[in-house]
């Protein structure tokens, strides 16, 4: 049987050999599997960007074995789980502190999980502070090959997993209060609004609007695409995966607006 594919997303950065370590660990257990870098790039400890970002991307990943790690508690009480999910048999793997979770959901739901902190698949000695090297790359690799969710720990109860729920926004007459989710590296910073919401905003496709962030407050447009004002004029967007995000054409929203994810933007769709 072919080995399933990896997809893998941390908080690792690109200036260290971690994320490639990770990497190097699955090639010597899974060779044959593929292994897509999602983004090394969620900032450092940072489980709702993480996870927020995992939900999004997972869709357009081909159904396999999913690694995330960003993991603050490392070493500590949390477990580390594999999971399976969906209609598809996905498995996720990665720390028991919410990061899996709206990806879960997104994918239908869990179906099975294990606890793999003491995995056989594990690699000794277990450096308490790199268990994305030592536990999870092993585990995700091992399963890429075929091994049964059961092999990898003890099973346990899928109602035991720590959920983690992302931040709606409040949406209230004359205003839409959200918050970052992610930056991107244009600067371009989506919020936990979606198209779902829209209908409840006031917010209209190439109707005027203002953003306020502090005691900042600046005129945009909801705008299809960036060409849509002209370079330096501020746009909010529906992003490519359905998000509503801050940009500014040619520039940098969070730069303009000095926004970083978990800070909060006030919409205003009647601009005054």
């Amino acid at each position: 049987m072919a080995a399933r594919p990896i997809t893998f997303l941390s908080d690792y950065g690109y200036d260290d050999e971690f994320a490639g370590v990770c990497r190097a660990v699955i090639a010597s257990i899974a060779p044959e599997a593929t292994v897509i870098d999602l983004t090394h790039g969620i900032a450092r400890h940072a489980v709702a960007q993480g996870a927020a970002v995992l939900a999004k991307a997972l869709p357009f990943a081909p159904p396999g074995v999913h690694l995330a790690v960003v993991d603050p508690e490392v070493g500590a009480s949390r477990r580390g789980v594999a999971v399976g999910a969906g209609p598809e048999g996905r498995l996720l793997v990665g720390p028991d502190n919410g990061l899996l979770w709206p990806a879960i959901e997104q994918l239908g739901g869990a179906t099975r999980a294990a606890d793999v902190s003491l995995s056989p698949f594990r690699l000794e000695p277990v450096s308490a502070t790199f268990h994305g090297r030592d536990v999870f790359a092993p585990v995700a690799a091992h399963l890429a090959r075929g091994a049964d969710l059961a092999e990898a720990g003890e099973e346990i109860d899928v109602g035991s997993l720590m959920t983690f729920e992302l931040t709606e926004p409040a949406i209230e007459a004359g205003r839409v209060m959200a918050r970052v989710v992610s930056v991107d590296r244009y600067g371009n910073a989506a919020l936990d609004l979606a198209d779902r919401h829209l209908p409840q905003t006031g917010l209209r496709l190439g109707r005027p609007l203002d953003v306020e962030v502090g005691e900042t407050r600046r005129p945009a447009v909801f705008a299809s695409t960036f060409a849509d004002v002209r370079p330096g004029e501020l746009i909010l967007y529906e992003d490519s995966g359905r998000s509503l995000a801050l940009a500014v054409n040619r520039g940098s929203a969070a730069e303009a607006l000095h926004l970083g994810p978990g800070d909060e933007v006030t919409l205003h769709p009647e601009a005054r």
